[in-house]
């Protein structure tokens, strides 16, 4: 089974960033489910080398290496307006298109937006 997190909200004033890592780092705990990450707009400062100024940053610090070790990266949507603004990320990533992001969640069993 494939699970497909695809996560936008800014976690400078949203909870719901820190709550789809936290949620997709436990699933993909259990390895019956392969758990992709991707982050768009605004959250991808939830790769951000210092997560101290996101709500919830406890769930950064705690479950994205979590999501880290599982052998893939993290994904994020290319031309998203502050990925230059990340520093050094945790976690390695990778850029998609947005029509990449369209062929992940088709070839999902399910797709959770946040």
């Amino acid at each position: 089974m494939k699970a497909l997190f695809i996560v936008n909200s800014d976690p400078r004033i949203s909870p719901r960033t820190a709550e789809a890592i936290r949620i997709a780092a436990g699933i993909g705990a259990w390895k019956k489910v392969e758990v992709t990450l991707v982050l768009s707009q605004s959250a991808v400062l939830a790769l951000s080398e210092f997560p101290d100024e996101l709500i919830d940053e406890d769930n950064f610090i705690r479950y994205l290496p979590i999501i880290g070790e599982w052998g893939r990266p993290v994904y994020v949507e290319t031309g998203a307006p502050l990925l230059e603004d990340l520093g050094q990320s945790p976690v390695p990533f990778e850029r998609i298109s947005v029509a990449q992001v369209a062929a992940m969640a088709a070839a999902s069993d399910c797709v959770l937006r946040f």
